[in-house]
């Protein structure tokens, strides 16, 4: 697992002072499959005569799925999404709870049968959590360790105890509390993490419940396990130690040494006298408890370890890590025989009967034969070797040469996944994105609509960039990273709001052409439409009037703070969806935001019910999309000179600093030289952008009543038209008339300082 900045580590000063972001994730085509690497894997058998048996994974692409196993087929069916960051691990206890954890330093509770419904979210981690172990006959005890070097055993009972009369599923889940660690219906600690201040009251009004915590950890913790019984807990991780610890009281029985870098697996027997360690030195190591000793260790990888699984008996260990290699061991003959090879590392191990899934940091999953009933039966099939002590032993043996053969070639059946992006590049016009996939596989994403517009196949990912480039400069409204190995979309105000577009640049018909769209404002209308239908079906025709969104007084003071207001002209176009807008019903994306109760949270968009309000949406995204608001915006207009080019004879119009739009095009400068020299004075029919004054400081060009794709002429009187034609240039480059003042000054221009046009009358037409 890479260290990367925890998004949950963050302090509530840095959180309270920077505003909440809105992020949309995007989905390609088939949302049933993981588009990231497997983090790890669960089992549960049918509870009945003809029932399937589940398979769980939990990926990294944040999400965990529910596969029903028939012969030789695996269906989807059900998607667990609620997690913000990596799924990291996941258990099965008490016969239908499903626990996970993530990146995002928080503990999920789902019902495995349900529909995907997280009935609780469990805050006390300061960092990433990266393991969980459950004891199979006692359903209530989990415990979780994480990067923070702390471990918590939970009483799953008294942790799902109402606090509230109104704590049930629905709302715990319901956005507001998707993680809800604010609201008294879903905190769990007495500690809010990653939070804005004004949570605390929330906090110790709800006397939630609070874990053992087993301290003794000075760094990242990275493998749990437990017996059966849940009496014996067993830890790891970078102080290459095994800590033994009792779970009820949280109290350290002994401390295990050995290994000689990172423990990356633990693995106990049913009794808790007998543990297994896989460790990032290579080594395999066996423990006897009672003993408080290694008894054996097996040189069988030649890399890091990093999942075990033992037969039911406990007499042979399945292994697997970063060598890619499934090797099955005899404890106690020492012998040991590889099973098979993959193409990437693998991550998890889960026994199904008489077979294995294994899990790798690819995006699909497959089964092979295990033999775990009678594993005698592989060994018989030869090319078993000694597994030796040291861990040099086989990784010389590997030099050599001599490398063992794996038994199978194929697994019995597969559960594919979707290539998870590596590679990303946001084109110049801001609205499409060039994507690469781990088969090389290189997509066009319009981000605007969310879905994949092209589909190049396997091309150069630098030659099809440069072939798309296009000379055009619009402000990053938005940022974007693949971590989940799909596209992450990340809104911040007021940076969002800085990128406009003309109408007519979209192909927005029945809409002025000259009309600026702002690409984030529409977007978030386009993103939320569904959540605003529902809300106007729960609410009524006056939704927005409801509650006053943004509310409470935090946010009434930040709301008069908006100095300036923009809105459509009309009021019933504010929630008009347009087409460039549309996102897909059919593979929605999920969004990944926080409001001012609870941390973040993560839903499709078709899962939004209307209730959502300002505890879980950013105000701002609020005061967007149903009040047509947006915040004080800078840079949004561009500075520049007009004067005639060097020994022209055109008449001087203006001695003073213009100022326009940045979008405004050199058409319309065009327009406005012609007006200034046709006209006995300055045109006034100009919209309402604001009116320019010839001659004065800081007087504007606004948008002219002249437009057209480059028919400069078509607004002018009829006697106007043979007038002379009129070229604009910078830098001694005459200018194509749909260029933008902003592209002309980042490509034309280059300097920081005010921009300098020219102007000349040539010959007429």
């Amino acid at each position: 697992m890479h260290r990367v900045g925890s998004a949950g580590n963050t302090s509530n000063s840095v959180r309270s002072r920077k505003e909440k972001k809105f992020t949309y994730v995007l989905n390609d085509s088939d949302d049933t499959k993981h588009c990231a690497g497997i983090n790890c894997l669960a089992v549960l058998k049918s509870s009945g005569p003809g029932g399937p048996d589940y398979l769980f994974t939990g990926s990294r692409d944040g999400t965990l799925k529910r596969w029903a196993l028939g012969e030789d087929v695996a269906s989807c069916s059900a998607t667990f999404e609620s997690h913000v960051d990596w799924v990291n691990d996941a258990v099965l206890t008490g016969g239908n709870t499903l626990v996970s954890c993530s990146s995002d330093t928080t503990v999920k509770i789902w019902n495995c049968l349900s529909d995907g419904t997280c009935t609780r979210t469990l805050r006390q981690h300061s960092d990433y959590v990266t393991c969980l172990a459950a004891a199979e006959n006692n359903s209530n005890i989990v415990a979780s360790g994480g990067l923070g070097g702390e471990v918590f055993i939970w009483d799953l009972e008294a942790a799902h105890a109402p606090v509230s009369k109104s704590n049930d599923a629905a709302e715990d889940d319901g956005a507001a509390s998707v993680n809800g660690l604010g609201s008294s219906l879903t905190n769990t600690s007495m500690r809010p993490i990653g939070s804005s201040n004004n949570i605390s009251l929330h906090a110790t009004q709800s006397q939630g419940y609070t874990p053992i915590s087993a301290k003794g950890h000075k760094e990242s913790v990275y493998a749990l396990a437990t017996n059966n019984q849940g009496t014996i807990l067993v830890s790891g991780g970078t102080e290459k130690v095994v800590r033994v610890w009792d779970p009820r009281t949280g109290s350290k029985n002994m401390k295990l040494r050995g290994h000689t870098d990172n423990i990356r697996t633990l693995l106990l027997d049913s009794s808790g006298r007998f543990c297994l360690s896989g460790s990032s030195d290579s080594m395999i190591r066996l423990w006897d408890l009672g003993q408080q000793r290694c008894v054996h260790s097996y040189a069988v990888h030649t890399d890091s370890v990093w999942a075990l699984a033992s037969t039911p008996t406990y007499s042979h260990v399945y292994s697997g890590g970063r060598d890619s290699s499934l090797y099955l061991t005899d404890l106690d003959t020492r012998e040991s025989v590889l099973l098979c090879t993959k193409e990437h590392p693998i991550s998890r191990l889960a026994l199904h009967d008489d077979s294995i899934w294994v899990a790798t940091t690819d995006s699909s999953v497959d089964r092979w034969p295990s033999e775990a009933h009678n594993p005698l039966k592989v060994f018989q099939r030869g090319g078993s070797f000694l597994a030796g002590n040291l861990s040099f032993s086989r990784a010389r043996v590997s030099l050599e040469g001599s490398a063992p053969v794996p038994v199978y070639r194929e697994p019995s059946f597969s559960i594919p996944g979707t290539p998870a992006l590596v590679q990303h590049e946001i084109l110049n016009n801001r609205r499409h994105v060039l994507t690469k996939d781990t088969t090389g596989s290189v997509k066009l994403w319009e981000i605007t609509k969310g879905m994949v517009i092209e589909n190049y196949g396997k091309v150069s990912f630098e030659k099809k960039k440069e072939e798309l480039f296009e000379m055009v400069s619009i402000p990053a409204w938005y940022t974007i990273d693949t971590r989940l190995g799909c596209l992450s979309v990340h809104l911040e105000t007021p940076q969002c709001f800085s990128a406009e577009m003309y109408s007519t640049d979209l192909n927005i018909s029945g809409k002025p052409e000259d009309d600026k769209v702002n690409l984030a404002r529409e977007t978030l209308k386009g993103l939320l439409s569904h959540w605003l239908i529902k809300r106007r079906q729960r609410f009524g025709s006056q939704a927005s009037a409801n509650g006053e969104i943004p509310s409470g007084k935090d946010m009434s003071t930040r709301t008069l703070a908006l100095s300036r207001i923009e809105g459509d002209s009309t009021a019933e176009n504010d929630h008009v969806v347009y087409p460039p807008f549309e996102f897909s019903a059919a593979s929605p994306p999920s969004i990944v935001t926080e409001g001012s109760q609870g941390g973040p949270w993560r839903k499709k968009i078709t899962d939004l019910d209307g209730t959502e309000d300002e505890k879980d949406f950013p105000w701002w995204v609020l005061d967007c999309v149903m009040h047509n608001r947006l915040p004080p915006r800078e840079n949004t207009k561009c500075s520049f000179y007009l004067h005639p080019c060097e020994g022209s004879m055109a008449q001087i119009l203006t001695q003073g600093k213009l100022s326009a739009p940045r979008i405004l095009r050199i058409h319309k400068v065009v327009n406005y030289v012609i007006e200034k020299m046709v006209l006995d004075k300055p045109v006034d029919s100009m919209n309402a952008d604001g009116a320019f004054a010839p001659g004065m400081p800081g007087s504007q060009i606004s948008h002219p009543a002249v437009v057209g794709d480059g028919s400069f002429w078509s607004g002018l009187k009829p006697r106007q038209k043979l007038k002379p034609c009129i070229e604009i240039l910078c830098n001694n480059q005459v200018l194509p008339p749909d260029m933008s003042l902003a592209t002309v000054r980042a490509y034309i221009w280059k300097k920081p300082e005010d921009l300098i046009l020219n102007y000349r009358v040539v010959l007429g037409r």
